[in-house]
């Protein structure tokens, strides 16, 4: 995000509501709403300094503008005043001779519309991510060149500017001319929808408070000149004239707009398309506006930024759940306060591992990044803000659970005693129609599943008799329970969770099969160690036994 455009959100966030993003009043008493809000304010002022001041990016822009979205709906409900300055401790010593005005920052097409209502002469600039600056120039000579700062004072860069070769010396006319622009790293064929903005503002920053710069480090360095406060009244003038000034990228991204159909064109073709560097949304700016000696280091009105679609949303967790899988595996997955990326409304995420989860200590109420990994599936990236209250869960031990524990749906075993039914009639086991994890949740709910083969024995007026099943509906299912009966061994040796085996030979009867000892199975083709000794637990588990025992009691083949 330009320093230019990270300004200033007070009036902005008292009105945005970023659709999903959009929260309601938090259900907290006073002191934790203070130390909810205060918590996050530190935050936020802690990125501010570092971002303004320190010329790094520890989050990403969009990131911390939800955060700052979040804040001022936190401030609101609770009436706390508005969020401090973002730009407080970027104040440099060198005054602007013109303030650099901020962006308001549009989050809808809703929004763009009601902007663009009534006004013509619009033109679209790519939102370069760069660092803005001033350029002075005195008789075409380069005389002073002040970083963004607060708006009306910042700090001189001319020195940097100086070894810059896209920053021209001296211009083509011997007049005098002030430019404010953005100074970005180059980044040739580079897709934003595809790479991100790849931190090449913090890069640029750095070097700028550099005394000396490489060779290569002052050609990576490039300048878009977008506006020339005391230039002519129209902008392809001004742009047609900075280009013969040697500022020529201003002219070749204005683009007109005359409709909401050209601003949301040129958005996404600037959001996919090869540009020569990161940018994060469009500017959309009038031409005519007021006399440069009018502007204020505030967001203008005639000038709005529309942001390029979210690769990372903010979501706040209300629940921690921990799925047991089949073989024992530990998932915690988050329930979220539903958010939208990309067109989804995500509400949970996985955080992949009980490992991952210990390390990050995720607890309801804290603030996570979310995207989307294949533009499909939700991806966990971290934890934005804690919650400053750290509630107690009931966190499942991993020693307790295992390929040959829960095979009755015991306290605590109920998720892995359900995964386990899953696998049974899934594709990878029984393959029974018209049977899902809902089945198996509606028959245990019921009653109806103390042990993994209870349903064997049900008929189809028990099946009638439970509640969201009807009589056609149990008829099918008892049609299909009672189809398992005629699967093959194989299958139903799958179907129990039985380890892989790979290219070893099976016996066709669980007897011999349940003799070899983990010597045997190590002798098969393709089975280690580790997996022989898997193999003989398994057939020698009792519980295991006991279902081969009801298996053959019910004259399932092979058994």
């Amino acid at each position: 995000m330009p320093f230019t455009l990270r300004l200033l959100f007070t009036g902005l966030l008292a009105f945005v509501s970023q659709n999903a993003n959009a929260t309601q009043c938090p259900d907290w008493p006073p002191e934790r709403a203070s130390n909810e809000i205060t918590a996050l304010q530190n935050q936020i002022d802690t990125w501010d300094d570092d971002y303004h001041r320190k010329g790094r990016s520890p989050v990403a822009d969009e990131l911390y503008d939800q955060s700052r979205v979040r804040l001022a709906d936190w401030r609101q409900c609770f009436n706390t005043g508005a969020p401090t300055n973002p730009l407080r401790t970027a104040r440099g010593t060198i005054a602007h001779p013109i303030a650099h005005t901020g962006l308001e920052k549009l989050h809808d097409e809703q929004a763009v519309e009601r902007w663009l209502r009534n006004r013509t002469d619009v033109w679209a600039q790519p939102k370069v991510d760069g660092v803005a600056v001033t350029l002075i120039y005195r008789n075409g000579l380069l005389t002073q060149a002040i970083s963004r700062g607060d708006g009306s004072h910042g700090q001189d860069w001319t020195a940097a500017a100086r070894q810059i070769a896209a920053i021209p010396q001296q211009l083509s006319q011997s007049l005098d001319l002030l430019v404010q622009g953005e100074l970005y790293w180059r980044l040739p064929e580079h897709v934003q929808a595809r790479a991100g903005s790849l931190k090449a503002r913090a890069t640029v920053a750095g070097l700028m408070n550099r005394k000396t710069l490489s060779v290569e480090q002052v050609t990576g360095i490039g300048l878009f000149a977008w506006d020339w406060p005391q230039g002519p009244a129209s902008l392809p003038e001004r742009a047609a004239t900075l280009n013969e000034l040697g500022f020529p990228d201003t002219a070749g991204f204005s683009q007109p707009i005359n409709t909401m159909a050209d601003a949301q064109h040129w958005r996404d073709h600037w959001y996919r398309s090869p540009l020569p560097f990161a940018s994060d949304g469009i500017v959309l700016r009038q031409g005519q506006r007021p006399a440069a000696e009018r502007w204020q280091a505030k967001p203008s009105y005639w000038s709005v930024a529309w942001k390029y679609p979210y690769a990372q949303a903010l979501a706040e967790v209300r629940k921690v759940h921990f799925k047991i899988g089949r073989t024992g595996r530990i998932t915690p997955v988050l329930e979220l306060t539903p958010v939208m990326l990309d067109d989804r409304q995500i509400k949970r995420v996985s955080v992949s591992s009980l490992q991952r989860w210990q390390m990050l200590d995720i607890r309801p109420g804290d603030q996570v990044a979310i995207s989307l990994a294949g533009l499909t599936i939700p991806r966990l990236d971290g934890v934005v803000l804690r919650s400053t209250e750290r509630p107690t869960l009931n966190v499942p031990q991993a020693t307790d659970f295992h390929p040959l524990s829960c095979w009755q749906p015991i306290a605590g075993c109920e998720s892995q005693f359900l995964a386990r039914l899953t696998w049974l009639s899934g594709k990878q086991g029984l393959a029974l129609p018209h049977v899902g994890p809902g089945t198996w949740e509606k028959l245990l709910e019921a009653g109806h599943l103390d042990g993994l083969l209870d349903w064997l024995t049900l008929d189809a007026q028990e099946l009638a008799n439970i509640d969201g099943l009807g009589e056609r509906s149990a008829a099918r299912l008892w049609t299909s329970f009672d189809s398992a009966r005629q699967r093959p061994f194989t299958r139903w040796l799958k179907a129990l969770g039985m380890p892989p085996t790979g290219q070893a030979r099976l016996a066709d009867s669980w007897q011999e099969l349940a003799q070899r000892d983990t010597a045997q199975w190590q002798a098969e083709a393709g089975i280690g160690p580790g997996r022989a000794a898997q193999l003989s637990a398994f057939f020698r588990d009792p519980q295991v036994l006991a279902l081969s025992e009801i298996l053959r009691e019910a004259g399932i083949d092979g058994f």
